[in-house]
């Protein structure tokens, strides 16, 4: 049980700290949030650390609650005896003896605070709101799916897309930019800038590598080897650095078992997993009818943010072709999309389904002026076309090329990556 007097001392520093934090660029996401104000569900928001979730909850804060409601951020190292079993309802006590009745909670990084989700669920009950923010999407599911069932929803955030980038560099995005060639221009100097720096908020803000790479070794170190006792640390270490290298190539667990020696299977599974719970990478299923085929095949890898890839990984090259099928996929997630890869002869980037339909075809190819490498990427996306008797057009995503063409009867759009990010309808 935490000492009471410290517990207020914490309450209040934080909620004064919390008034000179700045505001930052409107999130895209707080427009969606928005729409669960009304709702008596706790709003869950998750995502890798740094990505602004707790940016977010004071926007939430401002723009809609001014003074009236409590926060704590669960991260204060004073809080490490928190218990709730016995804080939760002190740190209630000290609320309503520093502030008086509030309805509406803000807790940041719940997920250091096993038992969290009684509390939540009792008070929720009560009439009260929540507002929650988690880093680690392994344990807040786990806790979610016990305890509150129906009773909350969840909003995934993630470092900025290349919409917020421009807006946090002030480039403004005018009607008819197809048209215009300077904006234009500026818009693909912005989005080779992206590629290269990615989108975390503090790293764009200061330009400064340590930032990322303590970002990095917070994520392994204090998010995955602390919290789940690993001690091969260098193998893990070595696991995480190989996936972040290896974006938008297919991994399978025998590969990495062998590689890096492990003593089995499991233990490759526990470890990507670790990774992938915490944000750090995300993993893309192979598409197929049969749930069996697509939990054997190989895997294809992304990572949360290309900026923080290209200062933590090994590079010999630009890479900027895998760079950019990684903001593809990374932006098909902001678009809740259902994302699969599919291989046939030739491979398919992604294969996006909603319930039993198939959506979307789509290959990135950077380099379309190839020749080669352009057919190639057609005649894969013909051949998935043909596999599903796909009645819509098929799209690959470009450097700078624009067209639409008929190849073998059907019809392939070709879309420059800053027209496609920006949702500009050919």
């Amino acid at each position: 049980m935490m000492n009471l007097r410290l517990l207020k001392e914490i309450v209040v520093q934080q909620k004064t700290e919390l008034g000179k934090k700045e505001k930052g660029l409107e999130r895209d996401s707080l427009r969606e949030i928005e729409k669960y104000l009304k709702l008596p569900h706790a709003v869950v928001i998750i995502g890798v650390r740094r990505c602004g979730k707790s940016t977010l909850l004071t926007q939430i804060m401002a723009k809609h609650f001014r003074e009236d409601f409590y926060y704590l951020n669960f991260e204060d190292e004073r809080l490490i005896q928190f218990s709730a079993t016995d804080d939760f309802n002190n740190l209630y006590q000290v609320y309503l003896e520093l502030y008086g009745k509030y309805k509406t909670f803000f807790f940041d990084e719940i997920q250091n605070i096993e038992g969290w989700e009684r509390f939540v669920r009792r008070m929720s009950d009560s009439g009260f709101k929540f507002f929650i923010t988690g880093s680690n999407a392994k344990l807040l599911g786990r806790e979610l799916a016990t305890h509150l069932t129906g009773r909350h929803l969840t909003r995934e955030i993630y470092p900025f897309s290349f919409t917020e980038f421009l807006g946090f560099n002030d480039v403004t995005v005018g009607k008819n930019l197809e048209y215009l060639t300077e904006e234009r221009a500026m818009i693909k100097k912005a989005l080779f800038q992206y590629i290269e720096n990615g989108g975390f908020p503090e790293y764009l803000k200061y330009k400064e590598k340590d930032v990322l790479h303590r970002l990095y070794s917070d994520i392994i170190f204090r998010d995955i080897v602390v919290r789940y006792g690993i001690r091969e640390v260098k193998t893990f270490q070595e696991i995480a650095g190989f996936l972040m290298s290896n974006i938008s190539n297919t991994i399978s667990y025998n590969k990495l078992k062998n590689v890096f020696a492990l003593g089995s299977v499991n233990t490759a599974k526990n470890f990507t997993e670790y990774l992938e719970t915490s944000f750090l990478v995300f993993f893309v299923n192979q598409f197929s009818y049969s749930k069996g085929l697509q939990s054997s095949s190989p895997k294809k890898v992304y990572c949360i943010d290309t900026g923080l890839r290209n200062t933590v990984s090994f590079r010999s090259t630009p890479d900027t072709g895998r760079l950019v099928e990684n903001i593809v996929y990374l932006e098909l997630k902001r678009r809740g999309k259902e994302i699969y890869y599919w291989k046939g002869k030739g491979e398919v980037d992604f294969l996006l389904k909603e319930g039993l339909e198939i959506r979307e075809l789509i290959q990135v190819c950077w380099n379309a002026d190839d020749e080669d490498t352009k057919s190639r990427e057609v005649k894969a996306l013909i051949e998935a076309m043909k596999e599903f008797n796909f009645k819509k057009n098929g799209l690959i995503i470009t450097d700078d090329f624009d067209s639409e063409e008929i190849s073998d009867g059907k019809k392939i759009i070709f879309m420059p990556l800053w027209k496609w990010l920006l949702d500009i309808k050919s």
